[in-house]
């Protein structure tokens, strides 16, 4: 960025000089220059030519000629019609390399003074964690750490959904059909044991639903009174007015599931900095509905329920406490927006939320508006895409979904077969090579959930994430424990990093250039990457260095150069590689492994 400021500032100069127009440096954009060309940078002079009143390729060779001329950072120039491609000096690239060497926190953003909340997982407590779950708490736990990269103050924190008519179903099933199965007595990890009598009651309510029909009853009105789904509406009632034997049960089959999230939370490597649970902001949330009435904001209608019109805003009237007073969804949500502004006053709240709730987060915003909530204008929601498979939509009822425990397991046994067959485990310990198996099944898994733009829709394709070839996690990851293992042959021969020595190098490769340049980007990178809460610009800055070193690797010598100082120099780069590999790994959540 340094670099680049400095060009700008050259050319804001230049263009003062050589056409006598004003134009501030930080209006001037420069581009990488395409690799088919000359260059390092690329300014583009079509939009000057109003205001010079000359022709691009005219005004790209007249300010070309003048930076060569007075500008340190640009040794030479080319200009492809209206595209001035500016070259920079060897000495400089190597200058600006030295200064990312030493200086360990290259890229990171100084203390920004901002407090940023960001929620994700969400889980409900009827269910394990599916395919989606995984891409929610992969995009939310690298969001998290980019944002921190950035300098700001960031809260993890996971909603609970705990409460419910969904909860109340699975409840049902199992007060019905359970016989007291626990999961030490099933062999079942708790999320998977709730899950089972959710899918039960589905099975029960539909069988029900389909008798109601048989007798003459229209379905829509069967599906209201199917006795199970009386009897769950019942529970629910229950549960809110404190019924013992309702909570005893509730408590213990969501005990039976938290101790199955925090199973996959350690095994899929996410954390929380703190949890809310849906059954303790939902009476605050009432509160809130009952300020609103006072404010006059809300509105109460005949039979009781409480609304908001949002009309105003380009949106609809929205329930907000139903008419026998159970609260609904945004209920609890206006309860969870105090709250985690009352324990964390922060400058914005990031929901990471899937985009078929795109319409819920703009009535929350709007509701809290009306409240007059100064927290409201940092609500944001991080929409992202549904993940599909190649059999198409899961259904968590019907009992169809990709359980994300097992997909993690298919994914180490994909990972095992792969490096066994490709014989990369030489040497390995049980232990170390299960450790390696399970590091590869879950950088490939987040990788390649990760690099896609969050809010693009996505097909998770299984076995192509997990090639060692292309835009994969595994590519990267072996690229990391290809230098690492140059690093260690280096030591071997006496060569420190710390201490090499490479003050008169000169005759820097274009690969190597290319290779300095995508570190020197670095910052410029997880900027992006924050300002569009986006792990995919990192995901893809991390392949694109991997496939620049890889180059690299091909095409200059490293151990067989005669010249100490270019040796110097390559064993320091490849050590700087390894460094922003590892770092843009880390901020996606994924880990690299030093041997493969």
């Amino acid at each position: 960025m340094q670099l680049q400021n400095a060009i700008s500032q050259s050319i804001s100069q230049a263009l003062h000089a050589v056409f006598g127009i004003t134009v501030d440096a930080t209006q001037i954009a420069l581009q990488p220059t395409r690799k088919e060309f000359a260059g390092s940078f690329t300014f583009v002079t079509f939009p000057y030519t109003k205001q010079v009143g000359k022709g691009p390729e005219q005004i790209g060779q007249a300010l070309g000629e003048y930076l060569k001329e007075t500008a340190a950072e640009v040794k030479d120039f080319n200009v492809v019609k209206g595209f001035l491609n500016l070259e920079v000096p060897e000495q400089e690239w190597l200058r600006l390399f030295r200064g990312i060497m030493a200086n360990p926190k290259y890229g990171y953003g100084e203390p920004s003074g901002r407090n940023v909340m960001v929620e994700y997982s969400s889980p409900n407590t009827n269910k394990p964690l599916h395919l989606g779950h995984l891409r929610n708490n992969f995009l939310g736990y690298s969001v998290s750490e980019i944002l921190k990269a950035n300098g700001h103050e960031v809260m993890k924190v996971n909603l609970v959904n705990d409460r419910g008519i969904h909860i109340c179903k699975s409840m049902l099933a199992y007060e019905k059909l359970g016989n007291g199965e626990t999961p030490e007595s099933s062999g079942m990890k708790g999320d998977h044991l709730a899950g089972k009598y959710y899918v039960l009651f589905d099975k029960q309510y539909k069988e029900q639903i389909d008798e109601l029909v048989a007798q003459g009853m229209d379905k829509e009105e069967a599906k209201k009174k199917a006795p199970w789904m009386l009897e769950a509406q019942d529970m629910l009632l229950k549960w809110e007015q404190g019924d013992e034997q309702v909570v005893n049960l509730w408590k213990m089959m969501n005990g039976w599931v938290y101790d199955g999230f925090d199973e996959t939370y350690r095994n899929i490597g996410v954390d929380f900095d703190k949890y809310y649970y849906e059954s303790e902001t939902y009476t605050l949330g009432k509160e809130l509905v009952e300020e609103g009435l006072h404010k006059e904001v809300f509105f109460k209608k005949e039979n009781g329920s409480v609304w908001v019109d949002l009309t105003g805003d380009g949106l609809d009237e929205k329930l907000l406490l139903r008419a026998d007073g159970t609260s609904v969804y945004i209920t609890q949500d206006l309860g969870t927006a105090q709250l985690k502004y009352d324990d964390f006053p922060y400058d914005q709240s990031v929901y990471v939320v899937a985009d078929e709730q795109n319409y819920h987060f703009q009535v929350l915003k709007a509701a809290l508006k009306k409240l007059g909530k100064p927290y409201a204008e940092g609500i944001y929601h991080l929409s992202y895409g549904m993940v599909d498979l190649p059999s198409g939509k899961m259904k968590s009822r019907e009992g169809t979904v990709v359980d994300a425990d097992e997909l993690v397991q298919e994914m180490i046994d994909t990972a095992r077969q792969q490096t066994e067959e490709l014989g990369k485990i030489e040497g390995f310990t049980p232990e170390q090579a299960n450790e390696l198996y399970h590091t590869l099944a879950l950088g490939a898994l987040k990788y390649f959930l990760l690099k896609v733009d969050p809010r693009k829709r996505m097909l998770f394709n299984p076995q192509e994430s997990i090639d060692f070839r292309g835009n994969t996690g595994p590519f990267v990851q072996y690229t990391h424990a290809r230098i690492s293992a140059i690093l260690r042959k280096a030591g071997e021969m006496g060569i420190s990093v710390d201490t090499a020595s490479f003050e008169n190098f000169e005759n820097l490769h274009e690969v190597e250039q290319d290779v300095i340049t995508q570190l020197v980007n670095f910052p410029a990178v997880v900027k992006e990457a924050g300002n569009l809460y986006a792990p995919s610009v990192i995901a893809n800055y991390a392949y694109e260095l991997a496939k620049s070193y890889n180059r690299f690797y091909q095409e200059i010598s490293i151990f067989n150069e005669t010249d100490e100082q270019a040796r110097s120099f390559r064993i320091a780069l490849s050590a700087m590689v390894a460094r922003f590999v590892r770092e843009s790994m880390n901020l996606l959540g994924i880990a690299v492994p030093e041997r493969m």
